[in-house]
């Protein structure tokens, strides 16, 4: 029984740093940033996004890496559900503007129906609490660009119009955070 106890808690706390440090009910940061859709670069504000219903805000680590390409091309083939259920979704990462034009352009991820926003510093992702890592000279992306940039945790957030975060999750497969992220957005269209 010790065993078990103490295999529970080390898992635990092995599995904590996955998890953001912003959940329900805290205010999501306000930001504004460089954004690209269809591969044509325009200025995303948060606020102004909020003002149209609930917004996914989805944190992940760099363009053209094998479980971003995952997720962006799952959120760009599940578009038209999250505008059904009145939600604005935008990908962050911290790859710059010229990159998340090709990017989101790209028939194979974003597929000109995803935007996906720069935050070539870290500080929104800072901002939402989440984990910015130090890039690697030479690590190559699947086309085989050098990345030459930092890397965010993979984290999704759920905003409410009142500014409220209404889910948070982490440490789950690249199109789960997709599912969930809907899920989340479909019962808020219905009072939940």
């Amino acid at each position: 029984m010790k065993r078990l106890l103490l295999a529970l808690v080390g898992s635990t706390l092995v599995a904590l740093p996955a998890f953001a440090a912003l959940g329900v009910g805290d205010k999501a940061p306000m930001f504004e940033a460089r954004a690209s859709l269809a591969g044509k670069a325009f200025n995303f504000s948060l606020e102004k996004a909020l003002k149209k219903g609930p917004v996914v805000v989805y944190f992940y680590p760099s363009a053209y890496t094998q479980g971003c390409d995952i997720e962006a091309h799952t959120f760009s083939e599940m578009m038209g559900k999250f505008k059904a259920a009145g939600a604005t979704v935008i990908g962050v990462s911290l790859d710059s503007i010229e990159r998340l034009n090709d990017f989101s352009a790209d028939p194979k991820y974003c597929a000109g129906k995803l935007p996906v926003a720069s935050d070539s510093n870290g500080a929104i992702a800072k901002s939402y609490a989440i984990t910015v890592h130090a890039g690697r000279a030479g690590l190559k992306d699947v086309r085989g660009v050098e990345i030459g940039h930092g890397f965010a945790d993979r984290t999704t957030f759920v905003v409410k119009p009142d500014d409220t975060i209404a889910a948070a999750f982490a440490g789950i497969a690249p199109s789960e955070h997709v599912h969930k992220a809907l899920a989340a957005v479909q019962a808020l269209q219905h009072g939940g």
